[in-house]
């Protein structure tokens, strides 16, 4: 018998394919506008986590649109930014210990100031952007209900048709023959969503609490990440150096290095994989889904 878990963001990037890979083992039942649902709206949220039997909340939605935030940033708890990313997460938070259910909040990297070589969980976040400042106040308010953070950072994964992300952005460049920008001085830690599915399976399972970052296991440049992704596929990259000064000019400010560690997680038997590795596993799935079309 499957395991019931609420969920919100269940139709994003990250949620989709979670759902995919995990629904032999647990049901999801999403939290979400199509379902009748507006997290900024406590009483909707409430309505909802009562009549469920699950006993954990999987809380993914946010707004994640780093300059859209910081538009966001002068409507300071009216915005769009702060109403969902504060006060859903306080909503769903409030709701499930109403209710007496844990919650699992999936959270960010930008959480940091990006001065370290590196960031371990217990490192203190210093958000440098006001999407990152949502956040941190989410991660604030799950802590305070003993609840449990999931860091991820920079996710890809092999085909989903309604957004794409880095890595699919970067291909489409490349099977095009035009140059892609390269930014060398910007550090992140590329993460296969398939890893992340894997994580959430052992944290879901065995009711952790506390905070984990579920992030790959190798950091880069975007400059590096770029010729890795050209070399993985098989293209001749045009790649055209840049810095974060003159590429986020008038746009949020984004942190220089974002090189999360993952060791917590390793000792708990989990496995995360290194960019190209990862890469790798989408060159295969996305040949696998040609092949049967």
């Amino acid at each position: 018998m499957r395991v019931p878990i609420l969920a919100t963001g269940m139709s994003g990037l990250v949620g989709t394919r979670i759902a995919e890979l995990l629904h032999a083992e647990f049901s999801f039942e999403d939290l979400s506008f199509d379902t009748g649902v507006d997290i900024t709206d406590p009483g909707s949220v409430e309505k909802h986590i009562a009549k469920s039997s699950a006993q954990v909340v999987l809380h993914m939605a946010a707004k994640t649109d780093v300059d859209a935030c910081e538009d966001d940033k002068l409507l300071g708890e009216e915005g769009g930014a702060w109403m969902v990313n504060v006060f859903g997460t306080q909503n769903v938070v409030s709701a499930a210990q109403k209710f007496g259910k844990r919650v699992i909040y999936i959270s960010t990297d930008f959480v940091f100031d990006g001065i370290k070589n590196h960031y371990t969980e217990e490192d203190e976040p210093n958000p440098m952007n006001w999407y990152a400042v949502t956040k941190y106040e989410g991660e604030k308010i799950v802590a305070r209900a003993y609840g449990c953070i999931v860091r991820i950072s920079y996710p890809y994964r092999a085909y989903f048709p309604n957004k794409k992300d880095f890595v699919a952005r970067i291909l489409g460049n490349l099977k095009n023959g035009k140059s892609v920008v390269g930014l060398t001085d910007h550090i992140f830690t590329p993460t296969f969503i398939d890893d992340i599915a894997s994580a959430l399976r052992i944290i879901l399972s065995r009711h952790l609490y506390g905070i984990f970052h579920v992030v790959g296991s190798s950091s880069h440049s975007v400059y590096e990440a770029v010729e890795i992704i050209a070399n993985v596929f098989g293209y001749k990259a045009s790649i055209t150096q840049t810095t974060r000064e003159k590429y986020f000019h008038n746009r949020a400010f984004r942190p220089f290095k974002l090189a999360l560690n993952n060791a917590k997680i390793r000792k708990l038997g989990i496995s995360m994989r290194g960019f190209e590795e990862g890469l790798r596993q989408v060159k295969k799935q996305t040949q696998r889904r040609i092949s049967t079309i």
